[in-house]
């Protein structure tokens, strides 16, 4: 792997109709398998089973895109990962594993992602299992989720071309100071590329000082996409590995001649089953050679693992992820299901007033238009007598 951009240059951007349709095509197929796994989640369900489901929902739905190009690759782009209260991410346990199961007042984190042809749209949600509008979320889970979701409102509307990463990380700080809640340390967001799920350009979703020395500042361009996931606590925000065996793994690019005959095999049928993107090894074929194998090839580095992250006993994370196409008329988000804000009570706000009019902007481009238009016209009906303002498109 080397940090030389040039070698992304060869790839396909959404500047290109076909790109922006496969993704649009992801993002349906992940959106529709998100909103079906959110009412499949009820009090006693397995953990697991719900897992596998999503997966196979996922594998089922990308099945029918491109159905006459047998060449087309198409699949999972992040296995189902399903993550209740204090789990931060990644908890999809195997079957050799103990299952947990869903109980009424959890707050569940559902984190899927699907590909065509290596166009990758990734989507996580939050909510609270049993909250109704007549029984709606209070307290710190209440606060967390608030949080959570304004975050990633805000992060949609500062992710656009001439903006920095910086922003973003820095805003999602303050919103969660409000709710009195923490940024979780050490999750960073990506763009995406064909067939690269953790591309160079970052946003890292809270600063601590070991990061900051690290972070690099760089200001987002037309054409990109990225994955902006936002995760926040009502704890210190500091994550931690339990007992939870790590179950997700991706490819690095890295080579190595790996010694074990077991986890050659192993190897070899994770290139060909699921080439660059995650997969969750109980889907091998078999998970007992799966779990040896995968040792040797995480210790030299072949295999990255996605290991299943804690914050401490008794707080709660909320989730929220999205994929954001950089278009030409403002950035456009394809995946993410709609918050009913009805269904949570917070007692804390925003109070902010510049983020309070950030997150008043509307998202939609074409209304943006509309507005500026009417602005436009306003100020040239001031100024009639005087010479006509040049307006200029920004």
């Amino acid at each position: 792997m080397t940090g030389d951009d040039s070698i992304n240059e060869e790839l396909p951007t959404i500047a290109e109709d076909l790109v922006v349709t496969k993704y649009k095509m992801s993002a349906e197929i992940v959106n529709k398998v998100l909103k079906e796994m959110i009412g499949e989640c009820k009090p006693g369900c397995s953990i697991r089973d719900l897992c596998i489901l999503g997966d196979k929902k996922l594998i089922e739905e990308t099945g029918k895109a491109y159905k006459k190009d047998k060449k087309l690759v198409k699949g999972v782009a992040f296995p189902t990962c399903i993550s209740v209260n204090n789990i931060i991410c990644h908890y999809s346990p195997l079957m050799s594993e103990t299952d947990s199961v869903l109980a009424d007042g959890d707050l569940v984190k559902i984190d899927l992602g699907a590909h065509i042809d290596g166009f990758i749209a990734v989507v996580a949600h939050s909510f609270v299992l049993g909250a109704s509008a007549e029984a709606p979320v209070t307290g710190r889970k209440a606060d967390v989720m608030m949080a959570a979701h304004l975050a990633s409102e805000a992060a949609l509307r500062l992710v656009k071309p001439g903006n920095e990463n910086t922003e973003v990380t820095e805003t999602v700080s303050k919103i969660g100071e409000a709710f009195e809640c923490k940024p979780i340390e050490g999750m960073v967001s990506h763009n995406l590329e064909q067939n690269i799920i953790d591309g160079e350009k970052t946003i890292n979703n809270c600063l601590n000082e070991a990061q900051s020395k690290d972070s690099e500042t760089h200001e987002f361009k037309l054409h990109e996409v990225y994955a902006v996931d936002v995760l926040v606590s009502t704890g210190d925000g500091k994550n931690q590995e339990k007992d939870a065996k790590t179950t997700v793994f991706k490819k690095t690019g890295l080579t190595y001649m790996l010694k074990m005959k077991t986890s050659r095999e192993f190897f070899s049928n994770v290139s060909k089953s699921y080439g660059p993107m995650p997969f969750n090894i109980r889907n091998c074929e078999e998970e007992k050679k799966a779990r040896m194998g995968v040792v040797e090839c995480v210790k030299h580095q072949v295999l990255q693992p996605f290991n299943v992250l804690f914050e401490k006993d008794g707080n709660f994370v909320a989730q929220f992820k999205f994929t954001v196409l950089l278009m030409p008329n403002g950035p456009m988000k394809i995946t993410g299901l709609p918050f009913d804000e009805a269904l949570i009570k917070s007692e804390k706000k925003v109070e902010d007033g510049e983020i309070l009019t950030l997150l008043k902007q509307s998202t939609n481009p074409r209304a943006n238009k509309k507005k500026k238009k009417a602005a436009e016209k306003a100020v040239s009906e001031e100024t009639k007598g005087d010479a006509a303002p040049m307006l200029v498109e920004s």
